[in-house]
């Protein structure tokens, strides 16, 4: 099994990331505009990804595991793209200093492939958006997200 990871401190309190992590309001701000769902324990979340002229692209479901505040938040995938089914996403939250620490893993990906590799990237974009979401006030949710390849 191959696992993604990435590590980004943002500025902030913590409780300001677990918010960001945590609700689908927050999740809209730096992942996806197209963000539905129950934001609990046991809830699905739904993301969809638009192209910039309005053409879906990809969506996704997600059970939500974890809800740790201030310290963790998990998602199982149950739909999507095959590769992304059974895996999941953890966000892990520390605070260093004037930092929150974010530790993120898409974990228990069948193969590590081509497609992991355009995930990897394509995450710490989104990363990067929820930095900037929180740090400045606006993110770079799809559709408005950093287009790195030809796959979207």
């Amino acid at each position: 099994m191959a696992d993604i990871i990435h590590r980004v401190g943002i500025k902030a309190p913590i409780s300001k990331v677990y918010a960001a992590l945590s609700t689908v309001e927050g999740i809209a701000g730096w992942w996806t505009k197209e963000t539905s769902g129950s934001s609990k324990i046991g809830g699905t979340i739904g993301v969809r990804f638009l192209s910039p002229d309005g053409k879906e692209i990809g969506s996704m479901n997600m059970e939500v595991i974890a809800l740790d505040p201030n310290k963790k938040v998990q998602w199982h995938f149950t739909a999507g793209p095959n590769e992304w089914i059974g895996t999941d996403v953890i966000f892990n939250l520390s605070q260093e200093g004037d930092y929150t620490i974010v530790l993120f893993g898409h974990k228990n990906w069948r193969e590590a492939n081509e497609f992991t590799a355009h995930c990897s990237t394509k995450w710490a974009t989104f990363l990067l958006s929820l930095k900037e979401l929180i740090e400045t006030g606006k993110g770079k949710p799809a559709p408005r997200d950093v287009k790195i390849d030809n796959w979207n």
